[in-house]
């Protein structure tokens, strides 16, 4: 029976989304799967330092705008150093992985795995490589030389791939979905699950695993001017407690951490307040126009930018009286209808002619 290792990276869910998706389509074929954090193989040190890095960036207005747009995007030197950094902590612990695997398919959906899985594919058993890149313009460290197949969702990305390496073979897929998302529960059902009016307007307010941006006083403002809020913190334990404090004299407020309850309250939800990343993907799958906050910098300009071309989305900045403003404004307008493309068969035949391409059919 083949085996896959997955490589993903804990900074945010999605990328162990892309994993899992990953997973489940090669399990479907008759491989087995084994997926491992990059971040985690950095060292609880280094990983843990990596997170803490990112996570300061993301909160200096403008400086991880800095470092993507002028290091990343580019492939400056400073990148090409950290890159290599990281590279010589993975290759240790990625080489042990692989001595103990032995994997016919190594998937890396994460930019920091991509180089080291390359240093390893002439060894004792080698492997085919594919790189899976849901950003609508990968940055330098996602495109190696020695990579067999690069993924992407969007033609857009795959001229990203093609600016680093112009004869790079690309496919283009559907964004794969969560399971559930295939098969979500009805308008109905789930806000009678969840205690939402059948007639009420409803909002979904989300912004990534770390609940990123003014989110408790934004859904405290948005349920005191009339919607009923579902707002999720994810792993933002601060902002959960903030959002339950708001919720106890707040009615229409129903706050959630970390939750596997997404499908539903996005099928009760007549609008999806988010950042730009894959949950816009999973909106699109159930028919729910996106208002976009403009909070992730870097990859997130871009990615935000790719969605308003799409349609059906509006886009506003983090300030809560401009996010109620927006949002009364958007439960207005004409919301889309389900994606006819959100089925898992275009993601799994995609998976399988990518398989073919590297002889791995």
């Amino acid at each position: 029976m083949p085996h896959a290792l997955l490589v993903s990276g804990s900074l945010g869910q999605g990328h162990d989304v892309m994993a899992r998706a990953c997973a489940d389509s090669l399990e479907a074929r008759g491989w087995t799967t084994g997926t491992v954090d990059a971040m985690a193989l950095l060292g609880q040190r280094a990983g843990t330092a990596g997170e803490a890095v990112f996570r300061r960036l993301l909160g200096l207005p403008g400086v991880y705008d800095a470092f993507h747009f002028s290091a990343l995007r580019p492939g400056a030197r400073i990148a090409l150093l950290a890159d290599a950094a990281a590279r010589r902590r993975l290759l240790p612990a990625l080489r042990a992985l692989i001595g103990e695997q032995r994997p016919e398919l190594v998937v890396s959906v994460f930019a920091t795995a991509t180089s080291a899985v390359n240093r390893l594919r002439d060894g004792p058993r080698p492997f085919r490589h594919l790189v899976l890149c849901t950003d609508v313009t990968p940055h330098r460290l996602w495109v190696q030389e020695e990579t067999d197949l690069f993924l992407v969702t969007s033609e857009v990305a795959a001229c990203g791939v093609r600016r680093y390496r112009p004869d790079a073979p690309v496919a283009v897929l559907p964004a794969p979905l969560r399971a559930p998302f295939y098969r979500p529960p009805s308008r109905a059902g789930a806000r009678a699950e969840l205690g939402v009016p059948a007639e009420a307007r409803c909002v979904l307010l989300m912004s990534g695993a770390w609940g990123l941006g003014p989110l408790a006083r934004t859904a405290a403002a948005l349920a005191d001017a009339g919607p009923h809020v579902l707002a999720v913190a994810g792993s933002n334990t601060e902002l959960e407690r903030r959002l339950r404090r708001a919720a106890a004299h707040r009615p229409r407020l129903h706050p959630f951490g970390w939750t596997d309850q997404v499908p539903a309250l996005m099928s009760a939800a007549d609008l999806v307040v988010t950042t730009s990343g894959d949950t816009c993907s999973e909106a699109r799958a159930l028919g729910r126009r996106l208002l976009l906050l403009d909070i992730v910098q870097g990859h997130g300009r871009d990615n935000l930018q790719h969605e308003l071309e799409l349609g059906h989305a509006d886009v506003v900045s983090a300030r809560p009286p401009d996010i109620v403003r927006s949002t009364l404004a958007a439960l207005d307008r004409p919301a889309p209808a389900p994606a006819p493309s959100a089925t898992p068969d275009g993601w799994r035949t995609g998976i399988a002619a990518a398989l073919e391409r590297v002889g791995l059919a």
